[in-house]
């Protein structure tokens, strides 16, 4: 994939998106976590909730250029759907990361790290298989 191509334009982009849903998600997880003393479970349920809001509106609009009203039906619910998946896979991850983080240290705001990495870690073997999804099925161009 070249990178000047609209193909590599758009892998940067989603990547850019990523990025700032990254940093929205794990602050929105330390926070809750740590601060605000959640479990790992219910913490990464709000942040994964948190960081999707901008990751569609971003995604739907500069990494694939959509402009106009969404479409609930073609565009919304799947994506929200795949959002879902990474919720379950990464709420499973954060409670596994929880149970190592509480074993390993009584430092809460280490312990948040440990759940967080655990929380990335999952979506990040989900991230190219979304990227595939959004670019081939739900924001693909009809030629």
């Amino acid at each position: 994939m070249r990178a000047h191509s609209e193909r590599g334009r758009r892998a940067f982009r989603y990547s850019a998106v990523s990025v700032i849903s990254v940093i929205v998600g794990q602050l929105s997880l330390f926070i809750l976590f740590t601060g605000l003393h959640w479990t790992a479970r219910s913490a990464n349920v709000l942040s994964c909730v948190i960081a999707a809001i901008p990751s569609y509106y971003l995604n739907r609009r500069w990494t694939w250029a959509k402009a106009g009203p969404s479409h609930l039906l073609k565009e919304v619910l799947p994506f929200w759907l795949v959002a879902l998946a990474g919720l379950v896979l990464s709420s499973w991850a954060a409670d596994l990361g929880e149970v190592v983080a509480l074993r390993t240290t009584a430092h809460r705001s280490t312990q948040g790290i440990i759940v967080g990495a655990a929380s990335m870690a999952a979506f990040g073997a989900l991230w190219v298989a979304k990227f595939l999804f959004l670019n081939r099925v739900l924001f693909a161009s009809k030629r």
